[in-house]
C-alpha cells in the first residue's frame, strides 16, 4: 500500500517496509518502485525499506524542478519525513540508473545523512556529447509517438536476454508514463554535472554493480569510475545489461545482502 507525501503541492507515492536499519531505494528513468520487487522481497525482514515512486513516476505528480537536483531534494524531504517518524541517523541509498544520478546529488549535498551508496548499472559522469545527441533523439521520437511506444521500442536493449519475461512487464509500465515525464527526466540528465568528485571525496563505503553488457552504462565506464572512492566494493554481473535486478536477481541479492551486512 503506497504512502503520501506531500511536497510543495505534489504528492509523491512512496512506500515503508521492513523495520530495522533503513534503506532507501531509488529507481531509474521508465520504471517505478516495482523494478525493485526481487530486492523487496529478500530484504525486507532484515531493514526498513524506503521506495518512492520518483517525481512523474508511480501515480507520483511532476515537481516544479524536474532537474537531478531538484529530484533529489524532494527525495531529501521525503526522507527527513519519514525519519521524524521513525527516528534513525544514518540512510544507505542504493539508486539505479537515473536514480543513481539523484544518489550521486543527495551524497553531495547531504553526506551526514549517508552511512553509504550504492550505484547499481550508473555512473558519475557527466553525458558526452554523443550521450546528449541520443537522447534529444529520444524527445523527439516520444514527442512524435508518445511513451508508449517509446518504452516499447527501447526496453529490449536493456537486457541481455532480449526475450526476458520482465519487458513485457515494463512495457506495459510505459502507458501510465506522460511523455512530459520522459522528456523531463531525459532534460534532468542531460543537464545533470559531472559528479566523480562525489566519489572521491566520500569516505564512506560505495558499491558499484555493474552489467558487464551495459549499454547504457557502459563497461569501460564503469571501470573508470568504481577506483575512485576511499572504500570501493565492486561486483560484475557477466550475465546482465542494464537491470540487474532482474536479470541476475540471486546475485544481486547476494551482493546487497553482503554489502549491507558489511556497514555494521
Amino acid at each position: 500500500m503506497n504512502n503520501k507525501f506531500n511536497y510543495n503541492s505534489s504528492i509523491i507515492n512512496y512506500q515503508v517496509i521492513g523495520t530495522g536499519k533503513p534503506i532507501l531505494l531509488i529507481h531509474g528513468f521508465g520504471e517505478d518502485a516495482t523494478i525493485w520487487q526481487n530486492q523487496i522481497e529478500h530484504l525486507k525482514d532484515k531493514y526498513q525499506l524506503i521506495i518512492p515512486h520518483l517525481p512523474g513516476s508511480g501515480n507520483s505528480d511532476l515537481i516544479d524542478d524536474m532537474s537531478i537536483d531538484g529530484m533529489a531534494y524532494c527525495m531529501k524531504e521525503l526522507l527527513t519525513f519519514v525519519i521524524q517518524k521513525n527516528p534513525i541517523e544514518e540512510v544507505c541509498v542504493l539508486g539505479h540508473s537515473m536514480g543513481g544520478y539523484i544518489t550521486l546529488a543527495l551524497a553531495e549535498k547531504y553526506p551526514e545523512m549517508f552511512s553509504a551508496f550504492g550505484l547499481i548499472h550508473s555512473s558519475a559522469f557527466a553525458d558526452n556529447e554523443e550521450k546528449k545527441a541520443a537522447r534529444l533523439k529520444s524527445i523527439e521520437f516520444i514527442n512524435q509517438l508518445g511513451s508508449y511506444e517509446f518504452l516499447k521500442s527501447t526496453t529490449p536493449n536493456l537486457f541481455l536476454n532480449k526475450q526476458h519475461p520482465q519487458i513485457n512487464a515494463l512495457v506495459e509500465q510505459g502507458e501510465k508514463f506522460s511523455p512530459q515525464a520522459l522528456i523531463a527526466y531525459y532534460h534532468a540528465m542531460i543537464t545533470r554535472p559531472d559528479r566523480t568528485k562525489v566519489l572521491k571525496t566520500f569516505t564512506k563505503p560505495v558499491l558499484f554493480v555493474i552489467g558487464e553488457h551495459d549499454m547504457a552504462i557502459p563497461f569501460a565506464q564503469s571501470m573508470q569510475q568504481c577506483h575512485l572512492p576511499k572504500q570501493p566494493h565492486i561486483h560484475i554481473l557477466r550475465n546482465s545489461a542494464h537491470m540487474g535486478m532482474w536479470e541476475e536477481a540471486a546475485k544481486v541479492n547476494t551482493i546487497l545482502s553482503q554489502f549491507l551486512t558489511s556497514l555494521s
